[in-house]
């Protein structure tokens, strides 16, 4: 009796341990805030000091151009993957189809998976879905068989029959691939394992949460230039790390970022911040919220954009889908609204036109000898579905990609990249939040270097 009663209360100590775990975060036991770092910071994996910070804008601008020529992966694709090596998981005719995924991003995130715990630095993509990771023998970071949390998923598990198509080997195990829009792939098992996410406030480095069983894929083979340990996706789909968190937890589907300036994350080695459950709430004077649309991609976050002014004189009223992605640098807007836009700042702004460098962007000025508070770069606003309203300053809308080149952070949509998207530099400063739940997206302007506890760590 004693020892059944010993075996129940260690069982019951267990659980308790394993809920703390999953609760004991930075900022209270219902949310958690882990570092996100700029991919020009000098802890990046793909940092180039060698680059001036124009020279580093002008590179995310090409990439950002570059890489939203959208591809749809499949197994059966001209230029797949050839099938790995032996032992690993194979390609073929039935791996996994991926939603569109773009080859560009700008962030990254620590996340140390397994027990004992690896340390990983992998991309953090609101623009997929699927979390995984490098688990290739020659050299891993991750190595599966040191974990004794470590499992794999089966063919008939729900998250292998969320992803679009799956195969499964010889032992019934759920295999996927995934094809990037810059040809690169990834192929692999999917499993789960135990994440572990530490805190980003300096004062609470010691907190962390740990959350059991998430779904991950374990990628056998990989080809094309990954240099980070994985990606971590952020998207609205069921296997993201947003929906997982929420099903897994009682922080909710909901997470936010406020992203420092990238000549600042890139200079003063300061980092972002993405946070979950309640420390993602957007509570901030001047908080706009609009609804979450359907759209193509269930993984895209689409609102409805209906208007744009310039200086408060609305020149577009024509609604339009646009996707919030923090891993494409420009925002892309329809030609017709671009050209409306590109021509009211060009009656406010008094400098001279300049030549894109590159040609990479449709508008340009010579600052030369010009102090800032001179250039006239009025505010622009945008007006999304159910009301709200984002203003976006100089900052938002203008870069420098040269010395003396000041350029619109905006370009057209192209049949090469025909989805419209707000991306990162109109975000900086802003505090964004995404609930799945209340199907919302919410900005609140901040000043993100002084308000998101990892810059001062």
């Amino acid at each position: 009796m004693e020892a059944t009663v010993l075996v129940l209360f260690s069982l019951l100590l267990l659980a308790g341990q394993q809920a703390c775990a999953a609760s004991g975060a930075a900022g209270g036991g219902d949310g958690f805030s882990v570092e996100l770092i700029h991919r020009d910071s000098p802890r990046s994996p793909f940092h180039d000091p060698a680059l001036s910070p124009q020279a580093r804008m002008l590179a995310a601008a090409r990439r950002s151009i570059q890489g939203q020529v959208l591809a749809r992966g499949s197994a059966s694709a001209p230029g797949a993957a050839p099938a790995p090596a032996s032992g690993g998981a194979a390609g073929g005719s039935g791996g996994v189809e991926s939603k569109i995924i773009t080859q560009s991003f700008e962030y990254l995130m620590s996340v140390s998976v397994g027990t004992p715990a690896t340390q990983m630095l992998a991309i953090a993509d609101t623009g997929s879905d699927l979390v995984w990771f490098d688990c290739r023998s020659n050299g891993s970071v991750f190595a599966p068989s040191r974990s004794s949390t470590y499992e794999v998923v089966g063919c008939q598990s729900d998250a292998c029959q969320a992803l679009d198509r799956a195969s499964c080997d010889a032992d019934s195990d759920c295999q996927y691939q995934y094809s990037y829009g810059d040809g690169s792939h990834i192929v692999g098992v999917l499993s789960t394992e135990t994440f572990t996410f530490a805190s980003a406030a300096a004062a609470a480095a010691s907190q962390v949460v740990s959350v059991p069983h998430l779904d991950f894929g374990c990628s056998t083979y990989l080809a094309g230039s990954f240099r980070a340990d994985g990606l971590v996706g952020l998207g609205g789909g069921p296997l993201s790390l947003v929906s997982q968190l929420g099903s897994a937890t009682q922080f909710g589907r909901r997470f936010s970022y406020c992203l420092i300036p990238s000549a600042a994350a890139a200079a003063d080695n300061v980092s972002s911040t993405l946070n979950f459950g309640a420390n993602a709430v957007v509570s901030e004077p001047g908080a706009a919220s609009t609804p979450l649309v359907p759209g193509e991609i269930d993984t895209y976050y689409t609102v409805a954009l209906e208007s744009v002014a310039v200086g408060g004189k609305t020149v577009a009223s024509n609604e339009s889908a646009i996707i919030v992605d923090s891993g494409t640098t420009l925002t892309f807007l329809d030609p017709a609204l671009l050209k409306a836009l590109v021509g009211e700042l060009g009656r406010r702004i008094n400098l001279t036109r300049a030549d894109p460098p590159e040609k990479l962007l449709e508008v340009c000025y010579d600052v030369s000898g010009r102090p800032e508070e001179e250039w006239g770069i009025p505010d622009v606003a945008l007006r999304f579905g159910g009301g709200g309203v984002v203003t976006l300053r100089p900052e938002n809308t203008f870069v420098l990609v040269q010395e003396d080149t000041l350029c619109l952070a905006m370009a057209a949509v192209t049949g090469d990249q025909p989805v419209s998207i707000i991306g990162n530099i109109a975000q900086q400063n802003f505090h964004v939040g995404y609930d799945l739940d209340a199907r919302t997206v919410t900005f609140a302007p901040a000043d993100c270097a002084h308000s998101s506890p990892a810059a001062s760590s």
